[in-house]
């Protein structure tokens, strides 16, 4: 079974390409030289690979391109994801970015060629 470090390499490398980018995002935190507690990261919860997939506006919508926020929580077959995964999940998806969990490089894939969270808000 391959460990989550893996399935978030492989999902990186092969869908950071074309119209999607993905970045690793590290958080947590540590003590600097002070002894204060520093934060890094986007946020807690945040997941594991952020970035944007290029969405084209139909011509019917002044045929300008955007990027639309993705995130990406990667797992391993036997992973959950925390609670503050899925809230920050939940978050991105009702502002319209695209989120979720991914195990494989298919899921990811599968993932990020939702055309918008929306939809999935309306089920």
């Amino acid at each position: 079974m391959a460990s989550e470090q893996t399935i978030q390499q492989r999902i990186r490398l092969a869908l950071s390409k074309g119209p999607v980018r993905l970045f690793r995002n590290n958080t947590g935190a540590l003590r600097d030289e002070r002894g204060q507690l520093v934060r890094y990261g986007l946020c807690t919860g945040s997941a594991d690979l952020i970035g944007f997939r290029q969405v084209e506006i139909t011509p019917d919508m002044v045929g300008q391109r955007l990027a639309v926020f993705a995130a990406v929580e990667v797992k391993s077959s036997t992973g959950k994801p925390t609670a503050d995964q899925e809230a920050f999940i939940t978050m991105v998806k009702h502002f319209g970015g695209i989120a979720g969990v991914a195990r494989s490089v298919e899921e990811a894939a599968a993932l990020l060629q939702r055309p918008s969270a929306e939809s999935e808000l309306q089920r």
